[in-house]
């Protein structure tokens, strides 16, 4: 644990007077102005001396709760301090740096030598990224307050802050615009599973007739086939936007976006896979957790976006395009990626429209909720989400 022993300003001053009442002494031939000089003196020298004899010696702990924020949550920082050696060790302050603009102070009472005491605070976000706290120094003062002693007790900690999430529902067969058109390509990819046996209505296809149920009862029985459903879900965010403030804005809105529908897709129990045009791409178990862990850190691209693999999954599926607006190159590209099975819809931030009704409307959050809702054909109060940070350790995730 290195220490650092100096005087204060105020120390600095009492010196400084010091050396100028003893000229004034030496020029007048004042003894009182020495005697005042040599105590002032005394009094920078002792207080050096004592801030410097009797630095906390201590041993520390610390924890960042949760281990994963999400941008709004206040999070804390726990610390726990054990006094080396024997005897008593004097009051100090805990101060922390915490970001660029915050400094968190934290006064610790006298403590005997091999016990422990607590301290904390609380860590507020308001935006995603990563946040520096630390390095963690005791500063103690002498009485008078003429020195300090510094000595580095923690190094540098990082918390991650992950962006804001929307538990957003995933549509349903035949349930507004959206389920409607997986109704449609569903029918459109023949029948799914069987489900059942029952009696012929007219109207009825000829080729769902079950000839040998038929023979044994007195009606004909047709084939129930249950249509199939939603199964896989892929998220794509577009790195490749112009740099700008408004363009900055809109990245983070591209963010939040991508954040929620891979949350609300994986916990729907769809095949979730997260990918960006920088080259990431996550699926898995773990999908949601591992996404959120790198939209804290993710930024904008400057360079030429790379393609997207084709999905290998199976069954039918939506492929969200979060992007500037439809005529951005990544969108113009994305269809390399359709098939029978899958439907694209994009999640513009800036620019909505083109011809297809599949589109969200990203140019808020709100926009993008309602714009959802009409989509989904279900109304419902979407709240932000927090991220497990201890579903992280559960299953590796392959990429």
């Amino acid at each position: 644990m290195s220490s650092r022993v100096a005087p204060t300003r105020q120390g600095w001053m009492v010196a400084a007077c010091a050396v100028l009442t003893a000229v004034m002494g030496r020029v007048f031939g004042v003894l009182e102005l020495y005697l005042l000089s040599a105590g002032m003196l005394g009094a920078a020298v002792l207080a050096y001396l004592s801030v410097l004899l009797r630095r906390p010696r201590v041993a520390v702990r610390r924890w960042v709760r949760p281990e994963v924020l999400t941008a709004g949550d206040v999070g804390r920082v726990d610390i726990v301090l054990r006094a080396n050696g024997a005897g008593p060790r004097p009051a100090f302050e805990l101060v922390e740096a915490v970001g660029t603009d915050r400094t968190a102070r934290m006064a610790v009472a006298p403590m005997r030598g091999g016990t422990e005491k607590s301290a904390g605070y609380r860590v507020p976000t308001d935006r995603r990224g990563v946040l520096t706290i630390g390095p963690l120094v005791a500063v103690r003062h002498d009485v008078l307050g003429l020195a300090r002693s510094v000595s580095d007790i923690a190094g540098v900690d990082e918390i991650l802050v992950a962006p804001r999430a929307f538990e957003m529902d995933m549509p349903e067969l035949g349930d507004g615009i959206l389920g409607r058109h997986l109704l449609a390509q569903s029918a459109r990819l023949g029948p799914g599973e069987f489900h059942s046996l029952r009696e012929y209505v007219p109207g009825d296809e000829p080729r769902t007739i079950h000839w040998k149920a038929s023979a044994r009862s007195d009606d004909l029985k047709v084939r129930q086939h249950s249509a199939e459903g939603l199964r896989r879900c892929t998220v794509v965010l577009d790195q490749h936007v112009p740099i700008g403030d408004d363009h900055d804005e809109s990245f983070e809105r591209a963010v939040v976006a991508a954040a929620s529908l891979v949350h609300s897709a994986d916990r729907a129990g769809l095949q979730t896979r997260f990918a960006t045009t920088s080259g990431v791409d996550l699926r898995g178990p773990t999908v949601s957790v591992q996404t959120m862990h790198h939209l804290a850190r993710v930024m904008p691209d400057t360079a030429p976006p790379r393609p997207i693999e084709r999905d290998p999954g199976e069954g039918l599926g939506l492929v969200f395009v979060v992007t500037t607006s439809f005529d951005s190159p990544t969108w113009l590209t994305m269809g390399d990626l359709r098939d029978p099975t899958l439907t694209l819809l994009g999640v513009f931030t800036e620019q909505p429209g083109g011809r297809s009704r599949l589109f969200i409307d990203a140019r808020t959050e709100q926009d993008m909720l309602d714009s959802w809702i009409d989509l989904v054909g279900r109304r419902r109060h979407h709240v932000p989400v927090s991220v497990d940070p201890l579903a992280a350790t559960k299953a590796p995730v392959a990429s």
